[in-house]
């Protein structure tokens, strides 16, 4: 079948209040999620584009003390394979997973 790809680009900026250290700067970068072109996929596409729009998707974390922009807590399929378990597909469960989250 094919295919819905969602391209998200996040800016490198300076931490807000809420963010684990506020004012301190972080990396961002390019992420890429994948979505069957279904009805299902393409309710589920528009769904995500509004909870990034509600800076929902994203969140700032610490590693080797320089802050970076990762996946927040809505689950985002970024490969076509290695299952659930490598956040990829097959996932039978993971349209109506992640529309319960949303």
């Amino acid at each position: 079948g094919t295919a819905l790809g969602l391209l998200f680009k996040t800016l490198s900026s300076c931490s807000k209040v809420g963010d684990p250290r506020p004012g301190q700067p972080y990396k961002g970068g390019n992420f890429c999620a994948l979505l069957p072109d279904s009805r299902e996929g393409q309710k589920t596409a528009v769904l995500l584009k509004k909870a990034f729009e509600q800076g929902l998707t994203f969140q700032i974390k610490s590693f080797n003390g320089e802050e970076r922009v990762t996946w927040g807590l809505i689950p985002h399929k970024t490969s076509w394979s290695g299952g659930k378990a490598r956040n990829g597909y097959p996932d039978a469960q993971y349209l109506r997973e992640v529309c319960t989250v949303l």
